[in-house]
């Protein structure tokens, strides 16, 4: 590999650092960024809208502001892709669907606005599943993303074109979006960071008051998730949800005593199934809390309830979103987000409530359950990588999945709880695949959350395991 090339595998912290000292140039950085790119996202199918002369241009006038003495950002020179969940003005945004697939929206998300403000530069969008529906990265539009640790098997997704990225050194960091583990599986299935920020910590579409999705970084060190955090988070007044706090202390070095701590060790969620080989790698982890000095005890909150309540709510936000569509052109709308409207127009008013009220009860309950413990620990998901062309595990364990958002409750029941929760690398199964280590805080304690994290990385350096296919040459697979 080159020096250029080399630049593809520093964090994002460190190449924020040596653009702001003019130790390497923003257009270096970028370029060297775009010649991974090229030679990588062959084999991935990633990063699926490029704009590598608008990033060029702006790399250029990044470096012109820093030659002048002006005033830059915490992201100052940084490439990124965003999300094709997320508008971005002028650049084409599918959601992954051929009703959208030649849309170029006329303004940006905020988390776009937010991150191009701090100095960040766009290097395109990366892929999801039509309109975000499930965590397998596929689309009619373009196609599935592939895993870089064994091409034959699936990133997770829905923010699986991101992880799939970040992974493979194309972008030091990039956004996403979780409503049942969009930040967190991709992540868990490519080795890499991703943090679900409390719920209006990163404000998201103006008018919500779901808890339930929420906007958040993805990065390849805990350090470099908390340094985009620092920028997409922050008050908004059109967001109800909105936390009133400047997200700039995210920035601060994350180096912390854990000694004496009380983490909450799974028990096994209430009877989910999970693959062996899951439960082996992520058990084997507790050793590294109680090394750190941490006090660990098995417990976990109550989920009884959990899955009518959290479906029942998802079906109504897909509902709310998608139902004119998927009435004026159904055979161009994917069957499951046809499923979610559908169950959602099965739904009575009194389900709806119970949901509700589910919903509060689990709230308070984590809240005394936060009292006694000051993290849960858990997997991420409940299987392995699974094979790229096979849409959603239907049998785990032995136990039939009903449903396609079935096999990721261990992701979701943790959404309903309104915590922050964090995907870390947690080790590899014998044949080789990444195993996400779940993290989940009190409400609203991301700070603390990013912090053990970032103990538990440092204890075990699984996330500097890179993919085979950085070093491997291109397939040309798509």
């Amino acid at each position: 590999m080159s020096a250029r090339d080399d630049l593809c595998d520093l964090t994002a912290v460190d190449l924020a650092a040596m653009i702001r000292r003019r130790e390497v140039s923003a257009r270096e950085v970028v370029d060297a960024h775009l010649d991974r790119i090229g030679r990588v996202n062959p084999s991935v199918n990633a990063i699926v809208t490029l704009v590598p002369e608008r990033a060029r241009r702006d790399a250029e006038h990044a470096d012109a502001v820093s030659k002048r003495g002006g005033t830059v950002g915490a992201l100052h020179g940084v490439p990124v892709a965003h999300k094709d969940l997320l508008d971005t003005a002028g650049i084409r945004t599918t959601y992954g669907s051929p009703l959208f697939a030649r849309h170029e929206p006329d303004t940006d998300a905020l988390i776009v606005t937010r991150m191009r403000a701090a100095g960040a530069i766009t290097l395109g969008k990366t892929n999801v599943p039509e309109f975000g529906a499930g965590s397998q990265t596929f689309n009619p539009v373009f196609g599935p993303t592939r895993n870089p640790y064994d091409l034959t098997r699936t990133c997770g997704g829905s923010s699986g074109g991101a992880a799939v990225a970040l992974a493979c050194g194309m972008v030091p960091i990039a956004d996403g979006s979780d409503t049942g583990g969009s930040l967190r599986n991709p992540a868990a299935f490519c080795n890499v960071v991703g943090l679900r920020p409390s719920p209006g910590r990163v404000p998201g579409a103006p008018g919500t008051w779901s808890p339930l999705t929420v906007g958040g970084p993805m990065a390849r060190t805990v350090a470099d998730a908390a340094l985009l955090l620092s920028v997409i988070a922050g008050p908004d007044a059109r967001h109800p949800l909105s936390i009133d706090e400047s997200g700039a202390h995210f920035h601060f070095p994350l180096g912390r005593d854990v000694t004496g701590l009380r983490v909450a060790w799974w028990r096994g969620l209430g009877g989910v199934p999970f693959e062996p080989e899951i439960r082996r790698v992520v058990n084997e982890s507790r050793a590294v809390f109680e090394s750190l000095g941490c006090v660990v005890d098995e417990a976990e909150p109550d989920f009884a309830g959990i899955d009518d309540a959290f479906l029942t709510l998802r079906h109504l936000a897909f509902h709310a979103e998608y139902a004119p569509l998927a009435r004026a052109h159904p055979e161009l709308v994917k069957d499951t987000v046809r499923w979610e409207i559908a169950e959602a127009e099965r739904r009575t008013s009194a389900d709806v409530a119970r949901a509700l009220a589910r919903q509060a009860r689990l709230y308070d309950d984590v809240r005394r359950f936060f009292e006694r413990h000051d993290y849960f620990v858990l997997p991420v998901t409940q299987v392995a990588p699974f094979d790229v062309s096979v849409p959603y595990p239907t049998v785990i364990d032995g136990t039939p999945m009903a449903t396609y958002v079935d096999w990721m409750r261990s992701c979701w029941y943790v959404s309903f709880m309104a915590c922050p929760a964090i995907s870390v690398p947690g080790g590899f199964t014998a044949d080789g695949l990444p195993v996400g280590l779940q993290i989940v805080g009190r409400h609203r304690g991301d700070w603390g959350l990013l912090q053990i994290a970032h103990a538990f990385e440092q204890a075990t350096g699984h996330g500097k395991r890179r993919p085979p296919v950085v070093t491997s040459p291109p397939t040309g697979r798509s």
